[in-house]
């Protein structure tokens, strides 16, 4: 099954991409992944990719399509797979259509005011990456990881400030892409606010599984 994530951040998309990845057995695949693996493995495009990163620009978008459709092409992905952050914009959306046709695309709804209790709560692991929350699911050690004794920390990106201009972009780039693909007639609406339990129950439920 070919499957897009799509909502703001903090909607929860990662988590819920975690518990699919065992349910369909597929990977679950996001831009950050995509070019860490093909920077570490030195391909051609990792090479240039880093080598735009280094100079401190973002990776256009020519690079980008590349690097999924260079991914999307290994034997784990032939079965399916999760995209969680691409496409971010129509122009990506209709370029992905060229070379992999998705079969569903969910949209995490979640209210602002979750969004901004969810991300400003979030601290991450520096070497893991597992999420954890000021609240709801603090480590074990303050500012030490329960599963690799890395340290957690508050990223930049879930500053008050960060936390706005990174909803506003979604709400003016990526959120136009719910309609294009609704009008496909692809999209499947999850109401994304409850545990992550009650989100894989609610996804299985609208995906038929």
């Amino acid at each position: 099954m070919k499957l897009i994530f799509l909502g703001p951040p903090g909607a929860g998309k990662g988590s819920l991409a975690v518990r699919v990845v065992d349910l369909l057995g597929v990977p679950q695949i996001s831009t950050g992944e995509i070019l860490r693996s093909a920077v570490a493995a030195q391909t051609p495009l990792g090479i240039k990719a880093k080598a735009i990163m280094d100079a401190g620009e973002l990776v256009d978008d020519g690079t980008i399509i590349e690097l999924v459709k260079e991914r999307l092409e290994q034997p784990d992905a032939q079965k399916g797979y999760i995209l969680d952050g691409f496409p971010r914009t129509i122009p990506q959306a209709k370029a992905l259509a060229e070379f992999s046709a998705v079969d569903k695309v969910v949209n995490f709804d979640v209210p602002d005011n979750i969004l901004l209790e969810r991300l400003g709560g979030r601290r991450v692991c520096r070497m893991c990456n597992f999420n954890f929350h000021a609240v709801s699911l603090k480590p074990k050690v303050e500012g030490v990881c329960d599963h690799c004794g890395g340290e957690v920390y508050i990223r930049d990106d879930d500053m008050p400030e960060a936390i706005q201009k990174r909803l506003e972009v979604y709400r003016a780039k990526t959120e136009p892409l719910i309609s294009f693909y609704r009008e496909q007639g692809v999209v499947v609406d999850i109401t994304a606010q409850n545990t992550v339990d009650e989100v894989v129950e609610l996804f299985k439920k609208v995906m038929g599984l």
